[in-house]
């Protein structure tokens, strides 16, 4: 927009060496679909410019000043939004992509600084050594509050795994030869190691995560307002510049500390409205919550444990939780620019999604997952246990009181609450239903399990796999899986099943909602057959009317249905389709003959299966299958490096019952009554067959 023959002008008189001119030039060239050769020397001398000062050996160091360093960055940002491979040169050069760490260190350059490296690590084909940094540890040091929120944007991308396809979609045959071609840590396990040793780290993450906003607005104005702003704002960088912008007047002097500075020194004159505050901070503890997830399920989990819990994360989110994480929404939905009201992009929905997922890595098989009770319902807890006469769980008495949720409830019956109220057509319910879940995962505890039931979980729960015949895939399989968790060894579980589902036509839906789909529903058909067997040994009378009056135990207590479990649980999997998602059917099948063996029926079984291949008319074709999957279980499990104790813990049954199991049903002596080799035909025999990724 200035005139060529000004900036020469201004060019003498200023000295700035022909730079203004070649910015214009590269700006010129800094549209959508232009040429990236045109443009790419002067993209070069824009590197230099930045990085001038380190590449000079003079022991004067020159200083560029800010206001050209912003202009160098937004003009690389921007060619970098509209020139195809600009930002993925600027990747290529390491030393570049670690200098621009160190800008980070001046506030005045600090965002535009943050958005460019952000977008540049988006496309770098080898994740940065965190390491490589220079002084990274000072650098966070120096952060305030809010810049660290947003350093946390650019962390995500160093301590997430690579992307190579959805984690539960990619099949296990290929994870399993890219861990062995990976013999030492990765690089995002290495920068979370980083990240731990760097002093008051998790502190400060914990310290973000859970501060509060303050409310000065009424809820309807507040409300209103934040459906203005909810239209174009998506980004906490935009809110962030606008932030500054409204602050600028007050910030005549830094004496803040940068811990408390939060969100209050707005100017009088350019006061922000509260809906922006709000999302503001929403934004913060989305990017905060997910690095504080991230490192929960790494290598370095009880470390990142024992530090959350130090720093009271867990009641602080307690405390937040009415209102903001899961405050009341307006009737109509709030959507960001650019999406439609059915999208779950709004920051309101990804930060209770965020705040689920966290919750699940928190709870899941750690004795810390106590601490989302307050003290009166870990109380709750041990009266359970006293009133059934069983040993109260060591983790329960071991829990430091100090550490749980105050206030009348804690954060798992807050949550409890909630996913009660969720409408039938909510995306929420898979996570609300993921997080409840973990808490029950491990060994069976009777007294989590009934701290539930007598809440109402088990009857919500079949509302909506019965009464609302919910249709998601996702929704059911961890409905399934949840019910598998509550109802497992519980005799009064059943018995609540049965009160509910009290007529044939009831008990037919739900069969179809299991039936539908087995991957989905295969963990609740293990929980069934677990506790048929284990109250079949048992002797208490209150059992043995349960068991002849409940629809679901009568119904799995035929063999013709465990058979037929059986058999479709082999059919629906083969070694090359195994994921994440559905090994559990092999370990389902492995579960139903491993209770066979128990009871000396193994043989029977088999040759069941074996008529079963004859009826269908398709000889050695289960048999043949089940016994690929079962070699490749033996290469998946008896890995070094693989935990089996889920495995134990979900089946109580000991993992060398596992593998000697396996072992004799993998056994090659035909002669032997429980050998698979011993029901497959040798006309049809082809059970040697390699199976490596394709």
């Amino acid at each position: 927009m200035i005139t060529e023959a000004l900036l020469k002008e201004r060019d003498k008189q200023a000295k700035w060496n022909g730079i203004p001119l070649l910015l214009q030039k590269l700006y010129e060239q800094s549209h959508p679909n232009s040429d990236f050769s045109q443009c790419q020397s002067i993209l070069k001398l824009l590197v230099e410019i930045l990085m001038r000062p380190t590449l000079i050996t003079q022991k004067k160091k020159q200083k560029i000043s800010d206001d050209l360093i912003k202009d160098c960055l937004s003009i690389l940002y921007n060619t970098c939004i509209c020139t195809e491979g600009v930002t993925r040169r600027l990747a290529e050069r390491n030393d570049f992509v670690l200098f621009l760490f160190t800008l980070m260190t001046n506030k005045k350059t600090f965002l535009q600084t943050a958005t460019l490296i952000e977008d540049i690590l988006g496309v770098k084909k080898e994740m940065i050594q965190l390491d490589d940094i220079p002084n990274l540890s000072s650098l966070v040091s120096s952060f305030d509050q809010q810049q660290l929120a947003n350093f946390c944007r650019i962390l995500a991308v160093t301590i997430s795994e690579l992307d190579t396809g959805s984690d539960d979609k990619h099949t296990l045959l290929a994870k399993n030869a890219q861990q062995k071609k990976n013999l030492g840590p990765s690089r995002a396990e290495i920068n979370q190691a980083t990240l731990l040793n760097i002093p008051g780290f998790i502190e400060r993450l914990c310290k973000l995560a859970t501060r509060k906003v303050s409310e000065t607005t009424g809820t309807s104005s507040f409300l209103q307002e934040l459906e203005e702003w909810y239209t174009w704002l998506d980004n906490a960088l935009v809110l962030d510049a606008l932030m500054r912008v409204a602050n600028e007047e007050a910030e005549q002097s830094s004496t803040e500390s940068s811990d408390e500075s939060g969100l209050a020194n707005t100017s009088t004159r350019t006061q922000l409205p509260q809906s922006m505050k709000i999302m503001h901070e929403i934004m913060y503890k989305l990017e905060v919550l997910y690095v504080l997830c991230v490192l929960l399920m790494g290598r370095q989990r009880n470390q990142v444990h024992k530090m959350i819990a130090e720093f009271k994360l867990i009641p602080g989110l307690n405390n937040l939780f009415d209102k903001l994480i899961w405050r009341k929404h307006s009737a109509s939905a709030l959507v960001l620019h650019g999406h439609n009201q059915n999208c779950d992009c709004s920051p309101d929905i990804t930060l209770k999604i965020q705040f689920l997922r966290l919750l699940q890595s928190f709870s899941d098989h750690h004795e810390n997952k106590y601490l989302l009770l307050n003290s009166q319902e870990l109380n709750e807890l041990s009266a359970i246990s006293h009133k059934a006469n069983i040993p109260e769980v060591d983790a329960v008495v071991n829990t430091d009181r100090s550490l749980v949720c105050d206030g009348k409830r804690g954060l798992l019956t807050r949550l409890l609450q909630v996913m009660k109220k969720e409408p039938a057509e909510s995306s929420f319910r898979f996570w609300q239903a993921r997080a409840v879940e973990s808490f029950l995962r491990g060994t069976t505890s009777y007294a989590d399990q009934m701290f539930l039931l007598k809440r109402g979980l088990l009857e919500h729960i079949l509302y909506c796999i019965v009464d609302s015949e919910c249709k998601s895939r996702d929704v059911l399989q961890s409905y399934f899986d949840l019910l598998g968790e509550l109802m497992k060894f519980n005799i009064d579980a059943f018995k609540r099943f049965n009160k509910y589902i009290n007529t044939d036509e009831k008990f037919q839906t739900f069969l179809n909602q299991i039936n539908s789909s087995l991957v989905d529903s295969n963990m609740l058909v293990r929980c069934i057959t677990l506790s048929l067997d284990r109250f079949e040994n048992q002797s208490d009378a209150k059992v043995a009317e349960v068991l002849s009056e409940c629809r679901l135990l009568s119904y799995m207590s035929q063999m013709s249905m465990r058979m037929s479990f059986l058999f479709r649980l082999i059919n629906i999997i083969h070694v090359q389709t195994l994921t994440q998602e559905n090994v559990s059917c092999l370990n389902t099948s492995l579960v139903i003959l491993m209770l066979a063996r128990r009871k000396e029926k193994l043989p029977f079984y088999l040759r069941t299966l074996q008529q079963m291949e004859y009826t269908e008319k398709y000889p050695g074709f289960i048999l043949n299958n089940f016994h690929s999957l079962l070699r490749f279980w033996q290469q998946h499990y008896l890995n070094k490096d693989k935990d089996s104790t889920c495995l134990e813990n979900s089946s109580c049954i000991s993992f060398t019952y596992w593998k000697e199991t396996v072992s004799i049903l993998l056994s090659p002596d035909r002669t032997s009554p429980c050998a698979i080799v011993s029901y497959i035909d040798e006309a049809y025999m082809d059970i040697d067959r390699d199976f490596s990724e394709e």
